[in-house]
């Protein structure tokens, strides 16, 4: 993927220029899911900002989707959450008011529905992809996303989605951490993961503590070493005790028997915590 901003236009501009005010997350608080997403549809510019493949203007009918009767049309507005919103890992413009957006439609009951699945997907409802997503695009704006992107000589703070995300992560958390004990595993696991990469913002350290039960019971003894990789990662960065937790049984294999060779939610790591260079 090209690194030269004019392959996207619309990734240029300020992130919250035609986006959702600076104030909107605190307005959308006291509105339930439904209320929440409406505002958001209706209060974003989508037109007016990038994705991979130029405009979002089509954005509202996409996330729409996620909640649809239909699993073929759920399965294909989830592929446009990854392939498009958030393409190959890429922040984009239009990345921070979708995020918001899946936010508010994660406690919708719908989420519970089921979408395709491959050889290669993660196990879990919508709602669980929901929240890997969620997981996914947070995991670009932590301290180890910034300590990477710094070394290429890409500072977060010099690119609007990133700082956009970066400002919506307590909207993100709350969404999140609603489903930490959740009674599907799977979900709950998604939840864990996404709350993680979320508890590096300054106005979110204190829920840490909280947390650490969740990571070692749930994520750490998890079927997928993803998890359980992610759950030792976790204890071990915030200073706390892993004893006890296995990961990968095979550090020489990408794939262990309980893996999927090549997921949307996990994807590899092949340049210093992005999959391609960042695209700023």
């Amino acid at each position: 993927m090209s690194t030269d901003s004019r392959d996207h236009p619309l990734n240029g501009t300020n992130a919250t220029e035609h986006s959702v005010g600076a104030d909107l997350p605190r307005t959308i608080a006291s509105l339930d899911e439904a209320e929440t997403y409406r505002v958001l549809v209706t209060a974003t510019n989508w037109a007016a900002l990038g994705h991979a493949y130029g405009s979002a203007a089509e954005a509202p009918k996409r996330l729409a989707e996620l909640l649809a009767q239909d699993q073929s049309v759920r399965t294909k507005a989830l592929d446009y959450l990854h392939h498009a919103l958030h393409h190959q890992n890429t922040l984009y413009e239009a990345t921070v008011p979708a995020a918001l957006c899946v936010a508010a439609i994660v406690p919708n009951p719908r989420t519970t529905s089921t979408v395709d699945k491959d050889h290669d997907s993660f196990p879990g409802c919508m709602r669980t992809e929901l929240l890997l997503w969620i997981a996914s695009v947070a995991g670009e704006v932590t301290d180890e996303a910034e300590v990477h992107s710094r070394r290429h000589g890409f500072p977060l703070d010099d690119y609007p989605p990133a700082v956009g995300i970066r400002r919506i992560r307590p909207q993100l958390y709350s969404a999140a951490v609603a489903y930490v004990d959740d009674t599907d595993r799977h979900t709950a696991e998604a939840a864990i993961t996404a709350c993680i990469r979320l508890l590096d913002d300054a106005r979110l350290l204190h829920h840490r503590t909280a947390l650490i039960p969740a990571i070692r019971q749930t994520l750490g003894t998890s079927e997928l070493w993803q998890h359980r990789e992610r759950a030792i990662d976790a204890l071990d960065t915030w200073g706390e005790d892993s004893t006890g937790l296995e990961g990968q049984q095979n550090p020489f294999l990408f794939c262990d028997s309980d893996t999927p060779a090549d997921s949307a939610s996990w994807p590899m790591d092949t340049s210093g915590g992005y999959s391609e260079p960042p695209p700023f």
